[in-house]
């Protein structure tokens, strides 16, 4: 499709359903928009993902379309694939023609099948994946894309260009040391203690919840903070020891850039986008990857490890003891926290947001 002389370009960005792919996705549509302001962004998604709360929110257009989910065992479901994939592609196109698409942005999921599928031979096609294990929608786009960025070596797709992960502009320019006492003050953390940040993801997660609530005692006498966001369908009960640094328990953290700030290193998950904002801010981390899936979290977090970065332990293995002989020795080492902080931010992709919209323009430049 030619872009007319009297109006931008139009960028259609297929990143819904996790935060993992629809948060790449906006930050791309930021640096679109910064570097082509004139430029519409259209978003793809559908009625089971978070983007009907998160894109409206950041200021974009929401198009809904069908999910097409892939059964992860051959059953019912597979047999009626073919017809579910034909209705969404015919609705797809239907929205891509009413917007005026001049490319289309894949970023993985259920959202990217549809849109690849609806955009192969008539709309050009950049893909962009996040992890170190490239999911099957991704796959089938790469077939057919002009262009193919991915956030680690390896992936595995074929012409892939390794730029990084697509990050928004307050964790990019997010500067710790000066909003420290901010953040610190906004949790009502001690404000010069050393401070670690605990989170199981969005949802929290139990076993680094039990391992490192079980630790506040051993944390208070060694004079750490702790902050700790344990998920909204969880709950944690800590009794905190008066006199010493305070062991703060939330079920969410809203304001995740202050959070950064108040921390002095990190223990979570390592999906994708979690090592990226962490890597990017400079924060050294313990990473518990998840006990389940394809193993690609290990795999996320595995460069930030071998950088000297970041500290790795498996959930199983992740008891209290193990967690306060992981804790109390990098919290109380400033100099180790100092060297690890830089290991992180040298092995970053700050400017991968930039890279990949200038690379979505040239696509619809030729």
């Amino acid at each position: 499709m030619t872009t007319p002389a009297n109006r931008g370009p139009c960028v259609v960005v297929a990143g819904g359903g996790t935060a993992g792919h629809i948060e790449p996705a906006l930050a791309l549509a930021d640096a679109v928009r910064r570097i082509r302001p004139d430029a519409r962004v259209v978003a793809l998604g559908t009625e089971r993902g978070l983007e009907k709360q998160i894109i409206p929110a950041r200021g974009y257009q929401l198009e809904m379309i069908p999910p097409v989910p892939m059964p992860r065992k051959p059953n019912f479901d597979l047999l009626k694939m073919p017809l579910k994939v034909r209705a969404a592609i015919k609705q797809t196109r239907e929205v891509l023609d009413r917007v005026g698409a001049d490319v289309v942005v894949g970023f993985g999921g259920y959202v990217a099948l549809p849109a690849y599928l609806a955009a192969r031979g008539r709309i050009p096609i950049v893909v962009h994946d996040s992890n170190a294990r490239v999911g099957l929608a991704n796959k089938v786009g790469a077939r057919f894309a002009a262009r193919v960025a991915v956030a680690t070596p390896d992936s595995g797709l074929p012409n892939a260009e390794v730029i990084g992960i697509p990050l928004r502009g307050s964790i990019i320019g997010l500067d710790r040391p000066r909003l420290r006492m901010q953040a610190r003050q906004f949790f009502g953390l001690h404000p010069h203690a050393p401070t670690l940040l605990v989170t199981g993801g969005s949802q929290g997660a139990r076993s680094i919840n039990n391992a490192i609530s079980a630790c506040a005692r051993v944390f208070a006498d060694r004079g750490i903070g702790v902050l700790h966001a344990y998920g909204p369908k969880n709950s944690l009960a800590v009794q905190e020891v008066p006199g010493r640094p305070r062991y703060a328990a939330v079920p969410y953290l809203e304001r995740m850039d202050l959070a950064y700030a108040a921390a002095d290193a990190i223990l979570c998950r390592c999906g994708a986008m979690t090592v990226a904002e962490v890597s990017a801010v400079g924060l050294p981390a313990i990473y518990v990857p998840l006990p389940h899936g394809n193993g690609e979290q290990a795999l996320n977090a595995k460069p930030m490890v071998d950088a000297g970065a970041a500290l790795m332990v498996k959930d199983e293995e992740l008891t209290p003891e193990r967690a306060a002989e992981l804790v109390v020795p990098l919290l109380t080492d400033p100099l180790r926290l100092r060297a690890m902080s830089a290991a992180a931010q040298g092995g970053g992709h700050r400017e991968a947001a930039d890279v990949l919209a200038r690379m979505v323009l040239e696509v619809i430049g030729k």
